[in-house]
């Protein structure tokens, strides 16, 4: 059976493939046209994807014991080159970046998924290789679709992409709801039922994600990708497939202001 950190990686390398189809076609006023991420161009997300690769794919190959772990200044060096390219060569130097974490990613024995752990900086312990890998994911997914949507405001997160970040968002990662969720002190609890799915949003003093048989006090009706974006901040009505509303306790537009996104 695969890993939870070979489906990940696995995911990972579909996400790449489906942008990089997208962006080679894209015009000049489209790279510095808006994205779906509040103030950022569609090529400052590409700078944001490519170097967010770099720093990850250095975390990476300390933890494999090829590098020396980054030192201060290592990331905000990155962001500075990056920022400085023009909106061509953000994109085109995504596509390397992204390919060459992708490529280190696949390329680690599945008889190390288990055991590697690998340090992100922010957390008191290194995390799993699975959850490593989701955390990439997590940003993947939704800047990828930040990029899509600018062009096409009907675009949606694939199945199997939302599928596996609910899995890691109810479990390896589920401690990112505490930093993306807020919600408001003022209103009573609830627990929104994701209908046709097994997972549940809890919002009390903070936000969680649960496969848990919470009671429910509330239906969110839609599909298991438009909750992902909606935990992330982008399920803006624009951005919303019809037929998708809750009932219950909490209305949307609250569930969207408890998740405004970043």
């Amino acid at each position: 059976m695969t890993t939870l950190a070979g489906r990940t990686i696995a995911a990972l390398r579909s996400e790449h493939d489906t942008l990089a189809g997208t962006v080679p076609s894209l015009t000049t006023d489209q790279l510095t046209g808006p994205s779906a991420a509040s103030e950022w161009t569609v090529a400052d997300v590409l700078s944001h994807l490519g170097s967010g690769a770099e720093i990850t794919l250095g975390g990476l190959r300390a933890a494999l014991g090829e590098t020396e772990k980054p030192g201060p200044g290592f990331n905000q060096g990155i962001w500075d080159r990056w920022n400085a390219l023009s909106p061509q060569d953000q994109a085109a130097g995504w596509l390397a970046s992204d390919e060459a974490l992708v490529a280190a990613l696949e390329s680690i024995p599945e008889d190390r998924h288990e055991d590697l752990k690998v340090d992100i900086g922010f957390l008191p312990e290194p995390l799993s290789l699975a959850s490593f890998a989701a955390m990439r994911l997590s940003e993947v997914v939704l800047h990828n679709w930040d990029v899509r949507a600018g062009v096409d405001p009907a675009a949606a997160l694939s199945d199997e992409s939302a599928q596996l970040l609910a899995e890691h968002l109810s479990a390896g990662i589920s401690f990112l709801l505490g930093f993306i969720g807020k919600p408001a002190a003022e209103r009573e609890s609830a627990v929104v039922e994701v209908a046709k799915t097994p997972y549940r949003i809890v919002l009390d003093d903070q936000a969680r994600l649960t496969t848990e048989d919470v009671p429910a006090t509330a239906t969110f009706d839609g599909p298991l990708e438009a909750v992902i974006r909606l935990i992330y901040g982008r399920l803006a009505p624009q951005y919303t497939p019809a037929g998708t509303d809750t009932t219950g306790n909490i209305s949307l537009d609250e569930l969207r202001t408890t998740f405004p996104g970043f």
